[in-house]
Formats: C-alpha cells, sequence, structure tokens
C-alpha cells in the first residue's frame, strides 16, 4: 500500500484536500470518485518529497548549442526506448545504449543529459521537464504517471503510438501545402514580371494616341505601379506580415484566427477532424494510465491544435470540476462531432471510457486522412483556376487593342 496526497472536488463544488492510502494511484482514484470527489491532482506522498527536492533547481530549457532536436528525432528516440523497455534492459541502460548511437550534436547532448539526471536519482519525467522546448507536458504527465504506475513500458508504447500518429499528420499537411505553394509561388512571380516588363513593350508598340479599352488602360495602371512602387508594396507585404505574426502570436489574435480557420470551406473540416482524433486518442491514453478525467483535460487541451477548440475544452473542464459529465458539455459546445459525444457517453456509463476513446480515435484518424486526401485534391485546383483567371485577363487586355486596330483597318 502507498500513501497518497490529493486536492479534489466535492458535489457542492467545494475544494477539498487530504490523504488516501491505496495500492496503486489508479486505485485511490477510483476509492475517492466512489465517495463523490473529483480529484484534480493527486501524488503519492515520496514521489512528492523527492520531486520538492529536485525540482527547484530545473532551469527553463536545456540548449543544445544551436543544434535542435527535431519531432522526428525524439520520435525514434521514444520508439527505442519503448523496444527496450519492453525487452527488459534498465531504464539507464537504455538511454546509454540509444546516446552512444546518436551522430547529430543536440541528440547526444540530450540523451547525455537524460542519463545523468536519471544516474542522480531524479525521474524520467523530472529529467525530461528539464527540456520544455522538447517534451511536451503530454509527454512529461504520461511518462510521469508511468512512472508512478509501474507501467512505463506500456505508457511508452502508447506515447510511441501518438508520436507517430502527428509526425503522419504533420508530414500529410506538408505534402497537402507543397505543390499548392509552389504553383502560387510560381504564378505569382511570372504574372508580376509578365505585368511590369513584358505588358509594357508590347502595348508600346502600338503607338501613342490609340484609344486603349478599359481592361487594357486598367493592366497598364498595374504595371505603372508595379514598376514604380514594387520596392513600396514589397516593404508594406513584409511589415504586414511581421504584424500579423505579432498579432497571431496574442491570446486574443490567435483565437480570433483558429476561429476563422475553422470556418474556411474544406480545410475547416480538415484541421477540426484532426484535432478530433487527436482528443480522442489523447484523453484515451491518459485515462488508460490512471491520470483522472480533470488532469486529462488540461493536457489534451495543449494538444489540440486549435485554440478555438482549446478555449471550448476549458469550457468543459469547469463544468466537471463542479460535477457535470464529460459528454454533457462536450454536446452542448456544438463544435465536436455527436459521435463523438455518443462514445464518451457510453464510456462513462460503462466504465470503458479509456478503450472507446482509443477505439474511437482511429476512426476519427482515417476521416482526418480523407479529408487531407480531398483538400489535397481541390486546393491546387482552385489555386490554378485563380490564376487562369488572372493570366486569362492579362491576355485579354493585352490583346483588345491589337484586335481593335485590325478591326478599324478592315473598317477602312
Amino acid at each position: 500500500m502507498a500513501d497518497f496526497s490529493y486536492k479534489a472536488v466535492d458535489s457542492s463544488g467545494s475544494a477539498v484536500a487530504g490523504s488516501i492510502e491505496a495500492i496503486d494511484r489508479k486505485a485511490a482514484v477510483s476509492a475517492l470518485t466512489e465517495k463523490g470527489r473529483f480529484v484534480t491532482d493527486i501524488i503519492e506522498k515520496s514521489a512528492a518529497f523527492s520531486a520538492s527536492k529536485s525540482i527547484s533547481g530545473l532551469t527553463k530549457g536545456f540548449q543544445f548549442g544551436g543544434s535542435r532536436v527535431s519531432s522526428k528525432e525524439v520520435l525514434a528516440m521514444t520508439t527505442q526506448l519503448s523496444t527496450a523497455l519492453n525487452a527488459g534492459l534498465p531504464l539507464y541502460n537504455a538511454i546509454e545504449i540509444i546516446g552512444a548511437q546518436q551522430h547529430k550534436q543536440g541528440m547526444i547532448e540530450l540523451t547525455t543529459s537524460l542519463a545523468q539526471e536519471v544516474s542522480s536519482g531524479s525521474s524520467f519525467s523530472e529529467a525530461l521537464a528539464k527540456h520544455p522546448k522538447i517534451f511536451s507536458r503530454l509527454y512529461v504527465s504520461m511518462v510521469r504517471v508511468g512512472e508512478m504506475g509501474g507501467i512505463l513500458e506500456k505508457t511508452m508504447v502508447q506515447l510511441s503510438e501518438l508520436l507517430t500518429r502527428d509526425e503522419k499528420i504533420k508530414n500529410n499537411m506538408k505534402s497537402a501545402l507543397a505543390y499548392p505553394t509552389f504553383v502560387l509561388t510560381l504564378g505569382l512571380g511570372s504574372v508580376i514580371i509578365i505585368v511590369a516588363f513584358i505588358v509594357p513593350q508590347i502595348i508600346s508598340t502600338l503607338g501613342e494616341g490609340v484609344a486603349l479599352p478599359l481592361p487594357t488602360q486598367l493592366l497598364m495602371q498595374m504595371s505603372h505601379m508595379t514598376v514604380k512602387y514594387g520596392w513600396m508594396m514589397a516593404i508594406a507585404i513584409v511589415m504586414a506580415a511581421i504584424f500579423f505574426n505579432k498579432w497571431k502570436n496574442t491570446d486574443a489574435g490567435l483565437l480570433s484566427w483558429d476561429t476563422f480557420l475553422l470556418k474556411v470551406p474544406i480545410l475547416g473540416k480538415v484541421l477540426r477532424t484532426i484535432s478530433v482524433g487527436r482528443f480522442a486518442r489523447t484523453l484515451g491514453a491518459l485515462t488508460s494510465s490512471g491520470i483522472t478525467i480533470l488532469e486529462a483535460l488540461s493536457v489534451v487541451r495543449d494538444t489540440m491544435g486549435n485554440e478555438k477548440l482549446g478555449s471550448l475544452l476549458d469550457v468543459v473542464a469547469d463544468k466537471v470540476k463542479v460535477g457535470h459529465s464529460l459528454a454533457e458539455p462536450l454536446g452542448e459546445s456544438g463544435d465536436f462531432p455527436p459521435l463523438l459525444t455518443q462514445i464518451v457517453s457510453i464510456g462513462e456509463q460503462t466504465g470503458r471510457l479509456d478503450e472507446l476513446l482509443l477505439n474511437a480515435a482511429d476512426t476519427f484518424d482515417g476521416e482526418a486522412d480523407s479529408a487531407i486526401t480531398r483538400f489535397m485534391a481541390i486546393f491546387p485546383a482552385l489555386l490554378i483556376l485563380v490564376l487562369a483567371v488572372i493570366i486569362g485577363f492579362i491576355i485579354i487586355a493585352t490583346l483588345l487593342p491589337i484586335l481593335n486596330m485590325d478591326l478599324g483597318g478592315i473598317g477602312m
């Protein structure tokens, strides 16, 4: 048996704290739930004492001489750790072996740091927490629960699956945006060259005094402004991009931008489906590891990838804190699919929330893959259509005065 210190909310919504004796963390949470106390934080007393000694010396982050550790390298390390731990290797030995295989300076220094922390008596989660720019709250929280529950091997497998899925989504989105970005860049560059240099030379061959049609006049005005004020336009675009980036990094700006993205046709559905799949898989993995719903929601909130949906989870967490079920506020938000709400409701009623969420995550991930595929098929076509309209206008505006001259000559 072990002693656990906890903070919780009772059925009336009042904050309570105390200690309880149980076999493990999950049993302690279950016992408190039966007493009508909804746990917000729980930690084994011995672990709390160890953490209080070591966390005080944590630095904000760990710099590796400018050598960046990528998400792919973190995934590879997690997968290797999962394999080593499930094979029965001690954690310290596993980290040392993985470090010996590294060639990139950032990974060498990271694994060296982790090995030193573990060998000096820190837990693995405490060692990871010293590198917040590399390991997310989700990563650290799951490792901490795995250590407390004695299921670190299982936890590393779940983390490997989560990171693999996230990496796949990022690669799919990069692939989806690569071709449209190339087409847009090439098209805009071509239009600028045509308008600034080619069109004026063609129009100048017509001679002075020729009456130009309205489309041609507009095109000449655009050409004149591009040549004369092009540098000012470039500066304005750069300044606008800097301002937009600063605005988007504010809380209000990020919320407004992410709300807008969810409303964009096609793209909004892709982003929403990805976030819902991430929510189901992450919440399922966390609850299966013994983390309470309120703790899990605070971690999942930072992994959604969309501030609008994250803010809705804050509202959901507040309602769960005062005694509501999870399914009820999820459904009331209107931004989560009915299928997810029904699955959560059934999971809460049957006590199989983690299992059902992990199964549902595969369904939502499949929908996300389909949505990304549709996006890849439609978005480039829309860009090509827009460029075709622009280039068509340029061709028409250039040819109209020539055709008018020919028709005038025939009339004579």
